[in-house]
């Protein structure tokens, strides 16, 4: 196995969320422990426990020889983000002071060339966060043409879905296509060269493929539902977007929540009369400054979006209404 990069992890936007909920206390949940770099952050900044929720065991193997430092403050919690109430209250802690999540794919699974997140290292075309199921190898080979193009489509915002999607079902009739740097080829041929500047090529296809294989954006909305349910009155929800996908869903979802309900557009039906569950502080995103994106590139696209929850009962997540594409499950 190829040894993750040692260098350390930024945390994106770790720095207005602590300004903004201060001063940090009580119980937090990190819904996506990754490199712990949020979890460490909350705990130096005053939590008195965070628990820590990832679906990758790497994860938690990686952290072992810090964690200890931190004693019972910090608990394991393995175990997908949509399930963070049930997660919570079984390590003794069914109302959170805050959740923080972070949407990005971890920095260590794209270091590691043989979990197949990366078009850029050459390795096996996997891409499962929690190493388990099927993966991306298996939806490029088997899932039909017109499946690949909606993914690639709605998944990856790529214009270019349908001749991408030919191309990969032309590809595989000479044989399984199992590699990233394979995959990534495929694509290339697809599109215009890359110009200086332009993101590679192959970025979206491999969003959208990723999204794909962990259900990555079913797993926000009911992520962002399972928040609800377990914060506390006053508690806090930050989430950290990268694009505009899971942006799209945050806002809605918070945007929904902070409602009384009426109104209505033309991407919902009017909503019934309801008490809001969440006050937005601010009402719009955060953006990183000129400082942290020069000192952390990955940090450019982010959105920090931050709410405090009333007590108002929490309420049921309606994917349709906060844009969920309408792709059948892949597997």
């Amino acid at each position: 196995m190829t040894e993750p990069d040692r260098r350390p992890h930024v945390p994106v936007l770790l720095g207005p969320i602590l300004q903004s909920v201060a001063p940090v206390s009580g119980v937090w949940l990190d819904a996506t422990f990754g490199a712990g770099g949020y979890a460490r952050g909350l705990l130096d900044g005053g939590a008195e426990t965070v628990i820590a929720v990832d679906r990758d065991p790497l994860a938690f193997e990686l952290a072992a020889p810090w964690a200890a430092e931190y004693g019972e403050r910090l608990v394991a919690a393995p175990g997908t983000f949509d399930r963070l109430d049930e997660l919570a209250a079984a390590a003794g802690h069914p109302a959170l002071d805050g959740v923080v999540m972070d949407l990005g794919v971890s920095s260590m699974q794209l270091d590691m060339a043989e979990r197949g997140f990366s078009f850029l290292r050459d390795g096996s075309l996997d891409m499962r966060m929690g190493q388990e199921g099927p993966s991306a190898e298996d939806l490029v080979n088997d899932a039909p043409e017109g499946l690949l193009a909606d993914i690639l489509f709605h998944y990856g915002e790529e214009r270019a879905a349908r001749r991408i999607a030919r191309a990969i079902v032309t590809a595989r009739t000479d044989g399984r296509i199992s590699s990233t740097l394979q995959l990534s080829g495929i694509v290339e041929k697809c599109l215009p060269r890359k110009k200086p500047g332009e993101s590679h090529p192959a970025t979206r296809s491999f969003q959208a493929i990723r999204i794909a294989v962990n259900d990555e954006l079913r797993q926000v909305v009911n992520g962002l539902a399972a928040a609800e349910r377990a914060l506390k009155p006053g508690g806090w929800l930050a989430v950290v977007t990268f694009h505009s996908l899971e942006d799209r869903i945050v806002k809605r979802f918070l945007q929904d929540r902070a409602s009384a309900g009426g109104g209505g557009s033309r991407h919902a039906p009017e909503a019934e009369a309801r008490e809001p569950s969440f006050d937005l502080t601010p009402r719009r995103a955060i953006a990183p400054d000129a400082t942290e994106t020069e000192a952390n590139p990955r940090a450019r696209s982010a959105k920090l979006r931050l709410a405090r929850r009333t007590g108002a009962a929490p309420g049921a997540a309606d994917p349709a209404r906060l844009g969920l594409p309408d792709i059948p499950e892949v597997f």
